[in-house]
């Protein structure tokens, strides 16, 4: 018997997948060509509304985890933080599209960003928002176990707060690698302005580089004593 392939799901749309997805509103976000004043526009906006969308999941990824770590679910939360850390590994590897985007093509088509600016990214600011809440999730876990990190780094790799802690600086530098590649392309395509000019978008983004949502997790590393693992009975 041929199955029935019709639509069950509210909603418009010609197909369940349609509907399901809601193509037909996810397509009409980009602007039309023609509103469009340079035919990139489309190559931009798919871009960063990608990228929007790949946070929005890292972010409900990250804030998960969170909670996994306050109810004391450690492997859970290590999975959930491996997620999120994909998610950025994913908008940094989509940013190899404006590699086709010239110095002049950019500067033909900014007038349509007006004052945009990637600073003002929604998912980026609730990204921020969630890692500082992760890192006092974190902090939370170590104080209620008594958890020293220099011992923590010194001992079991397997132990699941380690491992934790290892998936926790995954995040971080991901999300570094990512403001490298943009602040690189940024660069390249000439849409930042000249690196050193104080209050020019390069020069923020530059310094932004350096920044690390967990300082303690990186520190502790240059503070580990010579000659490998230890139990933590060799440090007291």
């Amino acid at each position: 018997m041929k199955r029935d392939y019709s639509p069950v799901l509210p909603g418009e749309g010609d197909t369940d997948y349609a509907r399901y997805m809601r193509t037909d509103t996810l397509l009409d976000l980009q602007r039309r060509p023609e509103e469009r004043i340079h035919r990139d526009e489309l190559l931009f906006q798919v871009v960063h509304q990608s990228t929007e969308l790949w946070l929005k999941l890292a972010v409900a990824e990250l804030s998960e985890a969170t909670a996994r770590i306050d109810d004391g679910q450690l492997s859970q939360a290590e999975l959930l933080l491996n997620r999120a850390a994909l998610g950025i590994r994913l908008v940094t590897e989509q940013l190899e599209m404006f590699r086709h985007l010239t110095p002049a093509d950019f500067q033909a088509l900014q007038p349509a960003l007006g004052n945009g600016s990637g600073a003002e990214s929604p998912g980026w600011k609730q990204a921020q928002a969630a890692s500082r809440r992760l890192g006092q999730a974190f902090a939370r876990l170590l104080a209620e176990r008594g958890i020293d990190l220099l011992k923590l780094y010194c001992a079991d790799p397997a132990d699941p707060v380690y491992r934790l802690a290892e998936a926790m600086v995954e995040w971080d530098e991901r999300i570094s690698l990512w403001r490298v590649r943009h602040y690189k392309i940024a660069i390249r395509i000439g849409s930042h302005g000249p690196l050193g000019t104080p209050g020019s978008p390069a020069t923020m983004l530059a310094k932004l580089i350096d920044h690390r949502f967990f300082p303690e997790l990186w520190e502790v590393r240059a503070n580990l004593p010579r000659g490998g693992h230890t139990s933590p009975a060799d440090m007291s």
